[in-house]
């Protein structure tokens, strides 16, 4: 490595302007109405008063926090002083102690490089949730009746099968209680649910979430959720009204696994995993201005009903009786004479707390395109866009009219809907009109669907494009990602990737949201976790799925092939490259947003794993008591050996735990794994590589998994290389890797002198590439490389989602190699920006947002001239590499000249924080 020539600048040389913090977050969420630790952690970043200061860097930091809010100030909890550091997220409260319900106003004032104190930043606020048992005085109810009934109707794909043709279905179970209020300061909704709920108070929804309070492993952890309902609130007489659904808890969960599932309810295959009906948990905490406290508890005193609900499913659909409404229901006033008492429910000493993840909500809508009549009756729309959610229906008809609404994400050939690839989930939702004169309309509250084309049967009349609307809906991780180059084919599958993420980032990181499974598949998960991470802000919605995984973590160590895990199948307990999420993805979360509470939360767990695993392989030799899984969805003629796999990820694994161990200062475990991960990649490399550095496995995962984890030693990396890049092209630069090996394989070529060859795959249009299937018109990435083709329609229907982000996987390389942006240090505290082109692209513009701001790279090629615009977060630096021969300038100036470059040396630099435009002679 060529060492750096360091030129030193003055600060004052620099060009510097006042700075504040923005974006507060506490435990990464904006404002949080209910966190769940009383050692919340606070962060922000930095924004300047010029937008082309450069060195924006901090100092020292000072935070107060005060009890209650800005407008109505308690006393002070915290004042930190003054701390001489740079430090600006994961800063861990420090004052007086937290309990359950406090509630909290903070802010931050920071000194810049030259000393210069900020103004106070704006005033951002937080509150601790339930947290004990005993702060829960409301009761579980449920109503006296599951309301449970059987219908024999059609699933697609298994209308023959009389079994698995007959669904036990239940309606929504409305629930409702009414109350005096009189001089209200404040008023807070605490609600749980084991099910699936919505919550209403004087007639208006307390939020616009769905599916409430998500999935967990209900066994040993549920969630609340907390809302701040005073707006809702009146003086007199109020009443609440919730609406309670069977949810992942009671309903049905990947019914197609059902068959050889342990322990399951007879009559009741595919569904009820946890519990045979759903119960409601709720709180209304009343605080009046002389400050006293009302406490309003879900009890036998509430009443309950069945309603326009008729039945309910997350994977089945749902059914709406308009002409059941209530008008009324859940405002003060409502006759409710008829409806039952609730009935309390026990059973359950799981732990509540409050969810730590972004809520599951409808984040945008999108209008159909068009709409097919394909015979009488029948219609179908298409969005365009293969998206999960559900479908607002408008339409006018007479009362009992019944519109029939199903789902799928292609069309046969025919144009009739392809949904046989739902397999046991019915997807179907109907609707009965009222009949009213004016109009209605209608979406699904307790179900979603993941779909492009919608059929309607049953409409009164022919109904125009904007009889259907799909509304977007997942849990809603903020996105901050780009890409687009000069290629269409790339910037398609960029968005492909995007709408990917979105559809299975639904409350879990599911496999897909359309089919009978839509399960937190953990080799999923790990593959495609870093890419992720480039678009969108997952880190509170990873804290809460690693509690899932390691919730269900089985009881001799391993990790499961998916969580929350509500069944076990036999055969199917832990699978290689599936239970490694386990260490890779905390790994991968610190790495990102340097949060290393995730890694202490669960290192006793992650320890266990690895001490199963060496164990249960003390020869090193690999093992194969393994559900068999392997490089899932491989179309190579030599399949990758499971101990082969099981070697790699044990050592990958243990090198991974000891950076984590060396960072949390458990230095004794830091030693210990840094010698498994010598001595498995020792007995891995003399199993498998030969002298000349090639692989006696020969395929291109086994070359690429091998190379990506470091198991090849230096001396003999270039024959892998070599042997993965003759693969290649005798497949005619063809790709024969699944969901383990294609993560791996462009960054193996790209860091071992192939980078070209990395490029050409990235390009390819013939099957099996990314550009096929954009050719054959996806609009999201496909669980297999041939789902789809134009002539000869839809592949393999019983296993085959159009909405699957393994594959996706490749948007990492596409940000971090050909855009060239990454992270230098954990937690981006120091940036890396290395454009690498590849031929037949002459541009391109990625950016993503770092815990200290937007990193962004936009570069170009004309003739032999290269340029770039370069963005560097405030308070890091930039190690900067550039593809070009000969002096580096910035702006008029020489790199050596400008200002805000720390060091150079040809086309290596470093750089503070700003904006810079490079340019130079390109050198491929």
């Amino acid at each position: 490595m060529r060492s750096f020539l360091v030129i030193m600048f003055p600060l004052t040389q620099f060009l510097t302007a006042a700075i504040t913090p923005t974006d507060l977050r506490c435990e990464y969420l904006e404002n949080p109405q209910a966190i769940g630790t009383t050692q919340p952690r606070f962060s922000w970043r930095l924004a300047s008063t010029d937008p082309g200061a450069r060195n924006v860097v901090q100092k020292a930091w000072e935070i107060e926090v005060i009890e209650g809010s800005s407008d109505r100030p308690g006393r002070k909890l915290w004042s930190s002083g003054k701390v001489e550091s740079s430090a600006s997220h994961q800063i861990e409260y420090a004052g007086e102690a937290l309990a359950s319900r406090d509630r909290a106003t903070w802010r931050v004032r920071v000194w810049d490089g030259t000393g210069d104190e900020s103004s106070w930043s704006a005033p951002a606020t937080f509150a601790v949730g339930l947290l004990e048992p005993t702060d829960w005085k409301a009761h579980w109810i449920s109503a006296r009746d599951d309301g449970a009934f059987e219908t024999t109707q059609n699933i697609q794909n298994f209308a023959d099968d009389p079994k698995r043709g007959r669904l036990t279905v239940t309606p929504a179970k409305y629930m409702r209680t009414e109350f005096a209020a009189s001089n209200i300061e404040r008023a807070t909704l605490h609600a749980t649910a084991l099910g699936v709920f919505n919550v209403e108070i004087n007639g208006q929804r307390v939020s616009d979430e769905r599916l409430a309070p998500g999935w967990s492993a209900y066994q040993r952890r549920i969630h609340s959720k907390t809302w701040d309902v005073t707006r809702l609130m009146k003086e007199g007489g109020n009443a609440i009204g919730a609406t309670l659904c069977d949810g992942w808890y009671a309903g049905y969960v990947a019914y197609g696994l059902f068959t050889g599932q342990e322990g399951l309810v007879p009559g009741l295959e595919g569904r009820s995993y946890y519990g045979i009906s759903p119960a409601l948990r709720v709180q209304l905490e009343i605080e009046r201005a002389d400050g006293s406290v009302e406490t309003i508890v879900s009890d036998t005193s509430w009443k309950t009903s069945t309603g326009p609900i008729l039945e309910t499913d997350i994977l089945m659909g749902e059914s709406y009786d308009a002409r059941k409404e209530m008008p009324g229901w859940s405002s003060p006033g409502f006759d409710d004479s008829s409806w039952e008492h609730a009935v309390v429910k026990t059973g359950t000493d799981s732990r509540v707390e409050p969810h730590p993840g972004p809520p599951v909500r409808p984040v945008m809508e999108i209008p159909a395109k068009t709409v097919t009549e394909r015979k009488p009756g029948v219609f179908v729309f298409d969005l365009g866009q293969n998206i999960s959610g559900v479908v607002r229906l408008k339409v006018k008809g007479k009362a009992g009219d019944k519109v029939t609404i199903r789902h799928a994400e292609m069309l046969h050939k025919d144009g009739n809907l392809s949904t046989e690839n739902l397999r046991c989930a019915r997807a179907v939702d109907t609707y009965i009109l009222r009949g009213d004169p004016e109009g209605e309309t209608w979406q699904p509250e307790f179900t979603y669907h993941g779909f492009q084309y919608v059929e309607l049967t049953g409409f009164p009349g022919k109904p125009d494009n904007g009889a259907v609307t799909g509304v977007v809906i997942h849990s809603d991780t903020p996105f901050h990602g780009s890409f687009e180059c000069d290629d269409p084919m790339l910037n398609r599958l960029y968005q492909n990737i995007v709408w990917t993420q979105r559809a299975n980032f639904f409350e879990m990181p599911t496999d897909c949201p359309q089919r009978d499974e839509r399960m937190g598949w953990t080799g999923d998960a790990q593959i495609y976790v870093r890419a992720a991470t480039f678009n969108a802000d997952i880190a509170s919605f990873y804290t809460k799925w690693l509690r899932d995984l390691n919730d269900d973590q089985w009881d001799y160590g391993a990790y499961p092939p998916y969580a929350p895990r509500p069944f076990s199948r036999p055969n199917e307990h832990h699978a290689a490259g599936w239970m490694d999420a386990g260490v890779i993805c905390p790994w991968t979360i610190w790495q990102v947003y340097g949060d290393t509470r995730v890694i202490r939360e669960h290192w006793r767990k992650m320890k266990d794993f690895m001490e199963w695993r060496a164990k249960r392989d003390p020869e090193l030799k690999g093992a194969e008591d393994d559900c068999g899984f392997g490089d899932w969805l491989s179309i190579g003629e030599v399949k990758t050996p499971i101990p082969f796999i099981d070697l790699a990820y044990h050592a990958y694994c243990a090198r991974l735990m000891a950076e984590m161990a060396e960072t949390i200062g458990e230095t004794k475990d830091a030693a210990k794994y840094r010698k498994r991960w010598r001595e498995v990649r020792a007995k891995f490399a003399a199993r498998y590589v030969r002298t000349d550095g090639t692989l006696k496995i020969g395929n291109q995962t086994a070359c690429a998994m091998a190379l990506f984890y470091g198991l090849v030693p230096d001396d003999r990396r270039a024959g892998a290389a070599e042997q993965l890049a003759g693969l290649i092209r005798d497949n005619g630069n063809l790709m024969t890797t699944g969901f383990l090996g294609t993560r791996p394989l462009l960054p193996a070529l790209s860091e071992n002198g192939h980078h070209d060859l990395a490029g050409t795959l990235m390009r390819q249009r013939a099957f099996p590439s990314w550009g096929y299937e954009v050719e054959n018109g996806a609009t999201t990435i496909w669980e297999r490389w041939n789902s789809y083709t134009k002539e000869g329609g839809v592949h393999t229907p019983e296993m085959n989602s159009f909405s699957h982000y393994a594959f996706g996987a490749v948007c990492e390389w596409m940000m971090s190699e050909l855009g060239g942006i990454d992270r230098a240090a954990a937690g981006f505290d120091r940036v890396k920006i290395a454009p690498r082109p590849v031929e037949g692209i002459g541009r391109a513009a990625v950016s993503t947002m770092t815990r200290h701001g937007r990193i962004a790279c936009s570069w170009k090629i004309d003739g032999g001239d290269f340029t770039a615009e370069v963005v560097v977060p405030p308070n890091t630096t930039a190690e900067i590499t550039l593809p070009v021969d000969g002096p580096v300038r910035e702006g008029e100036l020489a790199a050596d000249d400008a200002p805000g470059i720390l060091k150079s040396n040809g086309n290596r630099l470093v750089a503070s924080s700003g904006t810079y435009h490079f340019r130079g002679n390109y050198q491929p």
